[in-house]
């Protein structure tokens, strides 16, 4: 087989390591770049005794160099939860745009194929339902919020234009809900709330009536979505998640059944421009990549407990 080189840039985080897993396991050699702002040592430690391996403690938004060749540039540094980017929201603007020109730039002087990590949340407070990645959203530039969706916007206008200009190869994918195995249960987001305020006893917080809808896709399905896109000719943005869509409510009843836990559920005021529905439209990845999810949710549901239940009450970030 020949192996290729490859960058990622948050490879320390939630799914940056499992994307290092990934192209570890297809026998090619990964540069794992990480300034650990919301990444942590402990989602690769596993991997540091493979000689392919090679962590650079390094932040994206400054000048950043590879020894050597690349193949790829897979850009995923970003805070991602709405605890991390509303905490960090400077940061989250300057790896969306400064970050992602430096690892374009990077691309372009290896002659790499880059992958941008884009998000659901391009689509804003959707008009539009499902989303197709024909729509161009419905966002708040001046919101909490817009300082992570707006951050991805510009990273994918950005994206295009070296295409377009520099004709480097590129590969865009918009990412929906996913949950796994290396989340914190700290960061903010439904699933690892549920499932810490589970495993401790605590009362499982829905904000507003509960009634807002997403669509959770497990984490493997997600690195295949992802590992074919960048192999696959397509140049467009592609949406990449689980087009089963329930409530939060629903999703909070399906933790509590899983866990077991007898906990109540605490509603709490609705976070300001929280999209109220999110489902993705997969035509586009069924259609060119071959690609649906495969993981049942209560497959990742007890994958994702038993990585957790031996979390609870440890540090998050080391």
């Amino acid at each position: 087989m020949d192996r290729k080189r490859v960058l990622i840039t948050g490879g320390a985080g939630f799914l940056g390591s499992h994307l290092c897993e990934r192209f570890l396991g297809e026998g090619h050699e990964v540069f794992c770049m990480d300034n650990l702002i919301t990444g942590a040592l402990r989602n690769v430690e596993h991997l540091v005794a493979d000689a392919r391996f090679h962590f650079l403690h390094q932040d994206v938004t400054e000048f950043i160099h590879v020894p050597g060749d690349l193949d790829y540039v897979l850009h995923f540094a970003s805070p991602a939860s709405p605890i991390d980017y509303l905490e960090l929201p400077i940061q989250t603007l300057k790896v969306g745009s400064l970050g992602t020109h430096k690892a374009l730039g990077l691309a372009h002087a290896k002659g790499a194929r880059f992958l941008l990590a884009s998000t659901s949340e391009v689509y804003g407070d959707p008009l539009v339902h499902p989303q197709k990645e024909t729509y161009w959203g419905n966002v708040n530039p001046v919101g909490p919020r817009g300082v992570y969706d707006e951050a991805k916007r510009f990273a994918e206008a950005m994206t295009m234009a070296y295409q377009r200009f520099h004709g480097v190869e590129t590969r865009i994918v918009r990412i929906f809900n996913t949950y796994g195995p290396r989340m914190r249960l700290d960061d903010g987001r439904a699933l690892p709330a549920f499932m810490g305020q589970a495993l401790r006893g605590e009362p499982l917080t829905v904000f507003g009536d509960g009634s807002q809808t997403r669509s959770f896709c497990y984490v493997d399905d997600l690195v295949e979505g992802i590992y074919r896109l960048l192999h696959s000719g397509e140049k467009l943005p592609v949406n990449i998640g689980n087009p089963r869509e329930m409530t939060i409510l629903q999703f909070a009843k399906a933790v509590l059944e899983i866990t077991g836990a007898k906990c109540e559920i605490q509603h709490k005021p609705l976070p300001e421009d929280d999209p109220k529905i999110r489902q993705p439209d997969i035509t586009r990845a069924r259609t060119i990549l071959g690609w649906e999810p495969k993981v049942p949710l209560e497959v990742g549901l007890q994958r994702t407990l038993d990585y957790f239940r031996g979390r609870v009450g440890e540090p998050e970030r080391v």
